[in-house]
């Protein structure tokens, strides 16, 4: 089969998805109100609450909750079959994850801008705030301490992307001084892009590698330093600064790259070699169901997505309408990204021949990014003719850069649960910016080196955990904003639906995961994802005798 089809076909679902379905909940369900006075404007203090234009606000919402999933994940369940992932990433963004992430926005802005878990308490009661913040607290832990292992290894392993990483920050900090000087915002686009590529350009003729060794650490564990280092000071700045323009030309390039690949799927028209349905899993392998659901988050549904759509995305809303174009389109494009990412890791850019394909993907795990570079770099070559190398410094950059914005987003958002906790339990010294800052960078680095050692890698200790805990996540935030509309006398099948259906999946998964790791003997693990279940059940169980109380009280 051709790839063009995957892609025509994918494509368009999520075309009519955008036009119609994102519409019809925007207006008939949440009902976005462009008069709605917004915590941009409500709370503004040139920091953390800015009103932002919403395209702006779409490239920091898309970059942020990007980051390198929408890659992983796909890259390593198309394992099972090309067919169940296509099908799971174009349902899920039109069905899932456009309304999950519109709708957390939606929440946030209504309370203040909240986070999911802090606004829980008014939608549901005290005691899910206090759980629904630990599942967040966890997933902000991993997500932060593994994406910086994630960007340090690929300097490591391509240090013709350091230089251009590193320009991308400087270009941010120039675009973001200019806009704020009422610039225009396309120039600046335009200019950004042209030299983020001529940076990636220049990166092949000038490799940056630290040395091996240097202070008695390995050079992955000093770039984990610097990257933390780095993150705290960019959590800390306005967001108008770094954060949005960074963000926002991330997104731009992403545009850019997604652009070079699909192109190259209609002018190489390449065939897909890899198998529809994977009849030739090794013994071992874990069942297709439930886990397919929870390796492929990020492109499909993801409760990270909430996170940030609620710590800092409602922060920066300027119209409540606005939700919907950041939100679901944010979605959107996050979906394209995961679909181009099947396509090439399936097709013929990749391996030229079945047998080939089960070569690379001789068991659950394989490929993964770097069958996307392998795949995307030759297919890019051969669609364009630009050079094999210089096509792969382009996705390895896109990698990174993903994951540097979705790390320092998630350092901010872990300082904004920090501050919360401050507020809620009124302790003084967590309200305060820099010691928040502190904490969230330190306990990244305690488990990164505490658990890992030397080497920085601890964060993928408890990475296994992150599919099943990422998508209870998601079903908790579809849980809430279900509650706030049936509190509303508003239609929730259409948040109920998908909120069942994740948290099913997620939650046997979990399940098989639990059973794997006391097998294993992995009782760090087994007691996390105990954790992790059944708080869960506890949040489900407070929001079913919130729902019956407020049920009853209707009918007398």
């Amino acid at each position: 089969m051709q790839s063009i089809l995957i892609v025509l076909l994918g494509i368009i679902g999520m075309i009519i998805g955008w036009f119609v379905y994102s519409k019809f909940i925007a207006t008939r369900i949440f009902k976005l109100d462009e008069n709605f006075l917004t915590p941009a404007h409500e709370l503004n203090d040139g920091k953390d609450f800015v009103p932002t234009n919403k395209v702006v606000l779409w490239g920091h919402h898309f970059t942020s909750v990007a980051g390198a999933a929408p890659i992983v994940g796909p890259a390593i369940a198309v394992y099972w079959g090309w067919v169940p992932a296509v099908l799971w990433v174009v349902f899920g963004t039109i069905l899932f994850a456009g309304v999950h992430d519109m709708g957390a926005l939606w929440a946030s802005s209504r309370h203040k801008g909240k986070s999911m878990g802090a606004l829980s308490e008014s939608v549901i009661g005290k005691r899910t705030r206090s759980l629904f913040m630990i599942v967040i607290f966890l997933v902000l832990l991993m997500v932060n301490a593994v994406f910086g292992v994630v960007i340090a290894n690929s300097f490591v392993s391509q240090p013709t992307a350091v230089f251009p990483a590193w320009t991308a920050i400087v270009v941010a900090l120039i675009i973001g001084q200019l806009l704020k000087r009422n610039f225009s915002l396309i120039p600046m686009c335009v200019v950004g892009i042209i030299v983020l590529y001529a940076s990636v350009y220049a990166g092949t003729y000038i490799p940056i590698s630290l040395p091996e060794t240097m202070f008695g650490l390995a050079d992955t564990a000093n770039w984990i330093i610097i990257l933390f280092i780095y993150a705290a000071i960019a959590s800390l700045l306005p967001v108008w600064m770094l954060l949005q323009p960074r963000d926002f030309i991330n997104g731009m390039q992403l545009i850019v790259g997604l652009l070079l690949l699909y192109g190259a799927v209609f002018v190489a028209m390449p065939d897909i070699t890899a198998p529809a349905f994977n009849t030739q899993t090794v013994a071992d392998t874990p069942s297709m169901i439930p886990l397919l659901f929870v390796t492929i988050a990020c492109g499909a549904v993801s409760g990270f997505h909430g996170i940030v759509a609620s710590g800092t995305s409602s922060k920066q809303l300027n119209k409540e309408t606005d939700a919907r174009f950041v939100g679901y389109l944010g979605a959107v494009g996050e979906g394209t990204l995961a679909l181009i990412t099947i396509v090439a890791v399936s097709g013929v850019m990749m391996a030229a021949s079945p047998e080939e394909w089960h070569e690379v993907y001789s068991h659950l795990g394989a490929g993964s990014v770097g069958a996307f570079i392998t795949g995307g770099a030759n297919l890019i070559a051969t669609g364009w003719g630009l050079p094999v190398d210089f096509a792969s410094t382009i996705l390895a950059v896109m990698v990174v850069l993903f994951a540097g914005t979705t790390m320092d987003s998630g350092v901010r958002l872990q300082r904004y649960i920090i501050q919360e906790w401050g507020d809620i339990y009124n302790l003084k010294i967590l309200k305060n910016g820099v010691v928040a800052t502190l904490v969230a960078v330190g306990t990244c680095l305690l488990l990164a080196f505490g658990a890992g050692g030397a080497s920085g890698s601890g964060g993928m200790i408890i990475w296994p955990l992150f599919g099943s805990t990422n998508q209870i996540l998601a079903s908790l935030t579809l849980l809430v904003i279900s509650v706030m509309l049936i509190k509303m006398g508003r239609p929730a099948k259409f948040t109920l639906i998908p909120m069942t259906f994740v948290l099913v999946m997620a939650f046997f998964a979990g399940l098989i995961k639990l059973k794997e790791y006391y097998l294993a003997e992995n009782y760090l693990l087994v007691f996390l994802d105990a954790v992790v279940l059944i708080v869960s059940v506890l949040v489900m169980l407070e929001a079913w005798s919130v729902i019956s109380r407020f049920k009853k009280s209707q009918t007398t």
